[in-house]
């Protein structure tokens, strides 16, 4: 994996720019400790690389160029594909390459394909394409956005970069997107194409732009993921078709000249990566971890156990509360947005581990989104009850819930009932609802609301059964903003690449056509049925039907304990007063320490917010992040790789 920063001037002074992009350049270093690259192109444009080298690691070094100095490229991603087009491109167009590498394939299909040649990637990417001959310049990222891109437009030009901390000096750090700060303290991320900086936007998922120097950048939806569910005459032949591609998937994305790992937790998702990544490399290591906590905590005993069963060495690690208060602040200066997700600090820490044996780790994040595995999937089949009745009557029944008093068995499931899904359903997280936000926000504004953000996401998926909406939704809102975006900067925070087999345009042709009644079932309480019948095969039978988990976090428990007086120190202190009542939640930290209430994900929040701005906004904080952490030891090599 890479980082990538692009600076095309509008008035032709991109040269005496190289110092400015040079240092920029440095703040991705983590992203790719083992080759700088800088170019300077006709006074247009500057392009900086830092890579990370996984596939032909003896050439294809960055900036690439192609076609005798016409097009020069800088890439961050993996192709898995690349082998088949390169054969393609040989054969149709008697194309040359000078290099190995899936990198010199996405310049050749430039040359040949236009910008169509985004749709014949197989992989993740983020790349910027800079035509010589034509003085314009073409970019993209991939189908799921799995792979970030930036972009910042000033009076001095354009700029696109892998992570925003390399566009920071470039532009008003103190420049906040207050309707994003609202849109964060309902989803725990900050939505796409925007960021927390007003300047500062993202290229959106399977878009991509082109620009000249001195224009606009226009972007072009290239991918749209669509969920067509269809009835199957015969159960057993989906299961089949969903482990075969899934197998073909995990093939691919082992592709590389480096050793490659899994993460494994003790969930079907990563169990069965495992399960098939061991097919192909029987020796692959595994990594997982756990908590200092007894009981519900610590998964890591499980893990294990899946490990020894399969037959593959797991390596774990734990971490306790201290561990968590002393890395947070590095953890929210890789984030480059505030993501108030507690799952980030078990991943960054299994990440580090990992990064101590390979370079390359496969991991489960998509499953969920893709064959419908969160239990809120379940809801609107329990809610059938009441969805059901006529008009009428469930107004009554809500009209009956609001006098319920709060706590009482039954008023949470009328509520739920009788309120419409685009209104209940916000996507995976909703931290403040929108009256808390007008007691806790310093200027609120009531015209935001978050379903600006799911409204024209609801309105694309109409027709659609309620559950295959939700999963639309989140597939737009929580997996982009949330699950890739923590998979990519905690596995990048210590130079690692983390592949994920489930997010594959292949993958996803089954997943779509899944019908509900083989994606979630009310008896026996299944999410995501059609894939734990195709897993069933190869993964330990005790995993099959285990609840989802993941890596989860005490949060709950230390916020109360060992973290109560951290956190509050945070909140007492912060310089983010004139944007959030701070003292109203120092009373829900208390309230959550003295089990009034379980405010943990509201305090999470406040808190992740409260370290961003003091290291984006006010720059009081140091992170304590410094490029020696990003200069790994030599890997040892393990195992074998796959071609």
């Amino acid at each position: 994996m890479c980082g990538l920063l692009t600076y095309i001037s509008a008035n032709g002074t991109a040269a005496a720019q190289r110092e400015a992009i040079a240092a920029a350049n440095e703040r991705l270093h983590h992203r790719g400790p083992d080759e700088t690259g800088i170019e300077i192109i006709d006074q247009d444009v500057a392009i900086a690389h830092k890579r990370l080298s996984i596939i032909d690691v003896e050439s294809s070094h960055q900036p690439l160029w192609y076609a005798d100095g016409r097009y020069v490229m800088t890439y961050n991603g993996e192709v898995y594909n690349y082998k088949e087009l390169r054969a393609e491109l040989i054969e149709r167009y008697g194309a040359t390459f000078a290099t190995d590498g899936d990198s010199e394939v996405i310049l050749a299909g430039y040359h040949y394909w236009g910008p169509q040649v985004a749709q014949r990637l197989r992989g993740m990417f983020a790349f910027v394409i800079w035509d010589r001959e034509q003085r314009c310049g073409f970019g993209a990222r991939d189908p799921f956005g799995i792979k970030p891109m930036f972009h910042l437009r000033n009076e001095s030009g354009i700029y696109f970069s892998s992570e925003k901390k390399a566009l920071m000096p470039f532009t008003d750090a103190k420049d906040l997107d207050e309707k994003n700060l609202s849109h964060y303290l309902t989803l725990q991320y900050p939505p796409e194409p925007g960021s927390m900086h007003r300047q500062i936007g993202r290229i959106a998922a399977g878009h991509y732009v082109q620009f000249a120097a001195g224009g606009e950048v226009r972007a072009v939806k290239y991918f749209e993921p669509t969920f067509a569910p269809r009835p199957v005459d015969d159960p057993q032949r989906l299961y089949d078709e969903i482990l075969d591609t899934l197998r073909e998937s995990v093939r691919m994305h082992m592709r590389a000249d480096v050793p490659v790992g899994a993460f494994l937790s003790s969930g079907i998702d990563s169990t069965g990566v495992v399960a098939l990544a061991r097919e192909f490399n029987p020796n692959i290591l595994t990594f997982t971890m756990g908590f200092d906590v007894p009981g519900h905590y610590n998964e890591l005993d499980v893990a294990l156990e899946s490990a020894e069963h399969l037959g593959v060495k797991a390596i774990g690690t734990k971490i306790g509360a201290q561990e968590m208060m002393s890395a947070l602040p590095q953890i929210v200066w890789y984030l480059d947005d505030p993501v108030a997700d507690p799952a980030l600090v078990p991943l960054y820490f299994v990440a580090k581990k990992a990064a101590e044996y390979v370079t390359v780790v496969l991991g489960g994040e998509g499953a969920d989104e893709f064959f419908a595995g969160y239990p809120i999937y379940r809801e609107p089949l329990s809610l059938q009850s009441i969805q059901g009745l006529p008009r009428t009557v469930r107004s009554g029944l809500r009209a009956v819930s609001k006098v319920i008093p709060e706590g009482v068995k039954g008023k949470s499931f009328l509520e739920r009932g009788t309120t419409d899904l685009e209104t209940r359903f916000v996507g995976n997280a909703n931290i403040f609802s929108e009256e808390e936000k007008e007691r806790i926000l310093r200027r609120y504004d009531s015209s935001v609301r978050y379903t600006d953000i799911t409204g024209p996401i609801y309105g694309e998926c109409e027709g659609l059964d309620d559950t295959t909406r939700m999963q639309y939704v989140d597939m737009k809102t929580w997996l982009r903003g949330d699950i890739l975006v923590k998979a990519d900067r905690m596995s990048m925070a210590h130079s690692l690449e983390v592949r994920v087999p489930f997010l594959d345009t292949e993958v996803f042709k089954v997943a779509s056509r899944v019908p509900l009644d083989e994606k979630v079932r009310l008896r026996g309480n299944h999410t995501k049925y059609a894939l734990r019948q195709a897993l069933a095969k190869v993964v330990p039978p005790a995993i099959v039907n285990r609840p989802k988990m993941g890596f989860p976090t005490p949060t709950r428990v230390w916020l109360a304990d060992e973290m109560f007086e951290w956190a509050d120190d945070i909140l007492a202190n912060a310089g983010c007063g004139h944007l959030i009542d701070l003292e109203y939640v120092r009373g829900l930290l208390r309230d959550h320490r003295d089990g009034k209430a379980d405010n943990s994900r509201k305090v999470w929040t406040i808190l992740v917010f409260c370290l961003w701005h003091a290291i984006f906004v006010e720059q009081s904080l140091d992170p304590g992040v410094t490029r020696a952490q990003s200069q790994l030891a030599k890997k040892p090599a393990v195992g074998s790789f796959v071609s």
